[in-house]
């Protein structure tokens, strides 16, 4: 739980953060709302290959919305959210390896990509689903940079295998278009106004 002082919450529902990403925790977080982090392990997070650009964040997302919904309490609210990189039609995921990581930076290098994160607000009675696309540029990388942002920074947790609030987004991403959070994983201002919509009432 996070345990700051909060003036801002949701009138109805007690806030679960499905999620372990400590870069959702620390955006979600950024609202001022309370929230708990709630995970479970081993959820099933394949797609149908019939499923193109947003569609598949935003199926993955309800996929463990619905995991989390069988044990939730009727006064509870998750959010569940996933994040791809989608380059020339293809999801680039979390990096096995070393060599898989540097090949998928040479791929992302001199050129633009996306970054769609799908979130699923769910309770007991209602569901709702968006997803966000920030288009993110990149610079021609050489492979000495390359090669010491995976050697020190370790992106084997990442899509695409990079962390844009990390050095190569310092380094390496010469623009974006769309919102910067987004590519962090959490669209944050797109997810409060759903989240007022959603409830009827955050109370500041």
């Amino acid at each position: 739980m996070d345990t700051r002082q909060h003036s801002v919450r949701l009138v109805d529902y007690k806030v679960i953060l499905a999620s372990n990403s400590p870069r959702r925790k620390e955006l979600l977080g950024g609202l001022g709302l309370p929230f708990e982090v709630r995970t479970l392990k081993d959820i099933d997070e394949s797609y149908p290959e019939t499923l193109r650009g947003e569609e598949i964040p935003k199926f993955i997302s309800g996929k463990k919305a619905e995991a989390y919904k069988q044990t939730m309490a009727d006064d509870e609210m998750i959010i569940t959210a996933d994040t791809i990189v989608y380059d020339n039609g293809q999801v680039l995921g979390k990096p096995k390896d070393r060599v898989e990581a540097m090949q998928m930076l040479r791929e992302l290098s001199g050129h633009a990509h996306e970054v769609i994160t799908g979130v699923s607000i769910v309770t007991k009675e209602k569901t709702v689903q968006f997803a966000s696309t920030s288009k993110v540029y990149f610079a021609d990388l050489t492979d000495e940079v390359i090669t010491y942002y995976v050697d020190y920074y370790k992106p084997f947790d990442k899509a695409g295998a990079y962390g844009i609030q990390e050095w190569i987004g310092y380094v390496a991403v010469t623009r974006i278009e769309g919102s910067y959070f987004n590519v962090m994983g959490l669209p944050i201002q797109r997810l409060y106004t759903e989240l007022k919509q959603f409830s009827g009432s955050i109370r500041l």
